[in-house]
């Protein structure tokens, strides 16, 4: 026994040294990974122990301040074949020819809720793309639902704030809370329409389309702008829960949608979404009876037909989670020549917010981290602070310069012209707001499931706001988008019109 115990103990022995050796941060390697040392067999831990103490210092700080907003979340590596060459309308490099290849990363995830929190909630999900070109990044940031509930970006904290637990209870998300700011936001009723409808909890993330959600501008080499806006279509088709479905699916497992993503990649099933563009000249906006940049509203295909653009394939799992996915960092900002912001006014909000937050969780140098940084060199005198990775060599970090070689800007590269004549500065709602013709079309587009869907599933939520003056204004919003709609949840909730009308008055 004693002969088969060191033989054993000989090959363990044998396993280890066999290994790798492991190591500090500064590649040191460690003797001993079980035990401190200690003044003595039973004294105190010694503070020159640098291994412990470093070990502690790295746990302590494994944390990082979670996103916001879409802290839950997936990704996943993969490419995006251009189908066509668009430099007709746009500069953009990786739209330049038919056949072109650029490597992307993708980030899935929920927007209101926690990280950890399930992936079957009644919630938008985040549909970020990072095109990495050959003419530095582009982010794609957007959702799977085609418009937002809100216009303008000095209503988002608020509207998060509503969303998010309460302040005093800490409590989950309440309808309370939420209905109460939205009761006084008209420009909501489309959203709310397509959120409360089983469009709210998509299947998972391979079947479920994508949208940017916001106008953009696609600039060519003349500075002619076009004005686009994108869609996701998932080639697995799209499929979403109805809320007993995702009540089951959350009854066992939290993170479903991720394994979901992940196993299938690894199975060699990779999913693909087709990219196609609509677009509209600025001198057509006048002809529509919206505003074709408020982002609370679609553009129909009969106005702007889609354009295929390309196929995006996504067959490469992170293979760690926190480097590559906590890490990844996304910006409507992150634009590239041939791409350019819209005036939509929560657009030019999100392009401040952005970057500002991904600087507050990771720090300033955050577009060094392997996954955000561009595969193209960078030449920048931008330098120093926390995690300064990139190599900086030469006298002269400024410009302009004599020094050879010198480093210039390009004029081929600059923002397109945008002429403004017999303007002077204002704070007001936009022209044409007409915030509920769209959400009654959506309705009425719906078949007698979804409408009855639909029903349920904010009915069930009003249910348990208890201000009845937010109830009534709800309902009056959704009847302005549609009698029938506004009928059907004033009978659901047991609300009469003669009950609305004094409460509303009130």
């Amino acid at each position: 026994m004693l002969k088969q115990f060191t033989l054993l103990a000989l090959l363990l022995s044998s396993a280890v040294s066999q290994g790798q050796t492991l190591t500090t941060n500064t590649g040191t390697p460690v003797g001993d990974n079980q035990n401190s040392k200690t003044a003595g067999n039973n004294g105190p831990v010694l503070l020159e122990d640098i291994h412990l103490i470093e070990k502690l210092a790295a746990f302590d700080r494994e944390r990082i301040p979670e996103r916001v907003v879409h802290a839950r979340g997936a990704g996943a590596y993969g490419e995006f074949v251009a189908a066509s060459d668009f430099s007709d309308v746009t500069k953009a490099d990786f739209l330049s020819k038919a056949g072109k290849t650029t490597p992307v990363f993708v980030r899935f995830s929920t927007v209101v809720h926690q990280n950890g929190s399930p992936e079957s909630y009644r919630d938008p999900r985040g549909f970020a793309v990072k095109f990495y070109t050959e003419q530095g990044n582009y982010d794609l940031v957007g959702n799977n639902l085609p418009v937002f509930f809100i216009r303008d970006a000095i209503k988002f904290p608020d509207m998060v704030h509503a969303f998010k637990p309460s302040p005093v209870t800490n409590g989950a998300s309440d309808p309370n809370r939420v209905f109460d700011f939205f009761a006084n936001v008209p420009e909501a009723t489309h959203m709310l329409t397509w959120l409360f409808s089983d469009y709210g909890i998509p299947a998972n993330y391979r079947e479920m389309n994508g949208s940017g959600v916001h106008a953009f501008k696609w600039v060519n080499d003349k500075g002619e702008v076009t004005y686009v806006k994108y869609t996701w279509r998932s080639k697995q088709g799209e499929r979403n829960l109805s809320q007993a479905e995702a009540d089951k699916i959350q009854s066992t497992q939290t993170e479903h949608a991720t394994l979901d993503l992940r196993n299938a990649i690894d199975a060699g099933n990779f999913p693909k979404w087709d990219l196609y563009v609509q677009m509209l000249k600025k001198e057509d906006f006048e002809k529509l009876d919206f505003n074709p940049v408020d982002v609370t509203k679609i553009w129909p295909e009969a106005v702007a037909k889609p354009v295929f653009v390309g196929t995006m394939t996504l067959n490469g799992n992170p293979e760690n989670f926190f480097q590559e996915v906590e890490q990844s960092a996304f910006s409507p900002g992150t634009l590239v020549p041939g791409i350019e912001p819209s005036e939509d006014k929560l657009l030019q909000g999100r392009l401040f917010s952005y970057f500002d937050t991904q600087r507050h969780r990771l720090g300033g140098n955050f577009q060094q981290l392997p996954v955000n940084a561009p595969k193209t060199p960078v030449t920048t005198y931008n330098q120093n602070g926390y995690m300064s990775l990139r190599k900086q060599t030469g006298d002269v970090n400024y410009q302009p310069s004599e020094s050879k070689p010198s480093v210039k800007d390009d004029a081929k590269f600059k923002y397109s012209h945008s002429p403004l004549s017999n303007v002077e500065t204002t704070q007001a709602k936009i022209s044409k707001p007409n915030d509920y013709a769209q959400a009654g079309e959506l309705y009425r587009s719906f078949s007698k499931k979804d409408k009855d869907a639909l029903i349920y599933n904010l009915s069930g939520a009003l249910k348990q706001v208890k201000n009845k003056v937010v109830v009534a204004k709800m309902i009056g919003h959704f009847y302005q988008a549609d009698r029938e709609y506004g009928i059907r949840l004033a009978k659901e909730l047991k609300m009469t019109r003669e009950e609305l009308e004094n409460l509303i008055s009130h």
